[in-house]
């Protein structure tokens, strides 16, 4: 075996267990609770997103004066325009996007986490051996400290 073979076989290994190393990584549960975590938060951005555009804020135009929508809401000064509609309504996304994640992560969450806690927490039932004990321990108690 020449010396270009040595240096290909350890090169070889290495890559393998890079390669091995990598996989598991990639495919650890956790990494892939959270893809998918990121592309159904993302969808949803999304859908959220389209609800305050096409649904909310064309309600709120027709409840403000005038005819134009919420897109074409602008504030002039002098000959500036500052068009402030858009702005309205991404404000409006975020808000909706935190009380839904509020509501999600804090309540419901909350919920499941304070259920499990308390499961946790409950008191165990005692074996036989247990209430044996507890009740020499309890006598013995009463033996040393008399009531009068």
């Amino acid at each position: 075996m020449d010396a270009f073979d040595k240096v290909n076989k350890l090169g070889g290994k290495k890559a393998f267990s890079f390669l091995s190393e990598f996989k598991d990584f990639a495919f650890k549960g956790n990494l892939i609770d959270m893809a998918v975590g990121v592309i159904i938060g993302g969808a949803f951005g999304k859908l959220l997103d389209s609800f305050v555009k096409n649904v909310i804020m064309p309600a709120v135009s027709l409840v403000m004066p005038g005819e134009q929508g919420y897109v074409d809401w602008k504030l002039t000064v002098g000959e500036k325009t500052i068009p402030y509609g858009l702005f309205l309504g991404e404000i409006v996304s975020f808000l909706l996007i935190a009380l839904v994640l509020f509501i999600f992560m804090v309540k419901i969450v909350g919920l499941f986490t304070r259920t499990k806690v308390e499961e946790e927490t409950a008191p165990a039932t005692l074996t036989k051996d247990q209430e044996l004990l507890s009740e020499i321990r309890d006598l013995l108690n009463k033996q040393s400290n008399p009531v009068a």
